[in-house]
């Protein structure tokens, strides 16, 4: 379980939630988006303090952090990693760049490495067809992806991870 400060999650809710009255300018969005970048996914703990702090039903805390596909519940990987296995993906080998990145890194789509580095996800379709195959790391594209391609996006990952170290 990740641990979080309290402390820093009330002056989140404060500084989001002066700009407006009970979260009805957004600022309930704007800090559940914060409390996202910063953990990678909305811990309870933290959308009950979001609530009680923007004056929100838990309620509607929970239906915005469900509706919107950029939030998580569950704890997500440091990298996110996405696949497309859309049409024009898939007749191009998205399946063995899939394959491939379920056996290096171990883990199913929708699952997250024991480390908590990755999370992989798949997706029907990126809109960048012509691209296919199409994996997307941390919000950046990388078009026409192979088996090789992928040890060399895995590669470059670790070694940004080390200099960041």
């Amino acid at each position: 379980m990740i641990e979080f400060e309290p402390k820093e999650l009330v002056e989140t809710i404060e500084r989001n939630g002066a700009n407006g009255a009970n979260g009805a300018d957004g600022s309930l969005i704007s800090t559940l988006e914060e409390i996202q970048a910063q953990y990678r996914y909305l811990p309870r703990d933290a959308m009950i303090l979001v609530g009680e702090g923007l004056g929100v039903p838990l309620s509607q805390v929970y239906s915005v952090a469900t509706f919107y596909n950029a939030f998580s519940l569950e704890r997500r990987g440091r990298h996110q990693i996405c696949v497309c296995v859309g049409t024009a993906c898939h007749v191009r080998g998205a399946q063995r760049v899939l394959t491939r990145l379920e056996e290096t890194l171990g883990i199913k789509p929708g699952e997250t490495t024991p480390d908590w580095n990755y999370s992989l996800h798949t997706v029907h379709c990126l809109g960048a067809c012509a691209l296919g195959p199409i994996v997307v790391v941390d919000g950046e594209y990388s078009g026409q992806m192979h088996v090789k391609k992928v040890d060399d996006l895995l590669a470059r990952i670790e070694q940004a991870d080390k200099v960041e170290a």
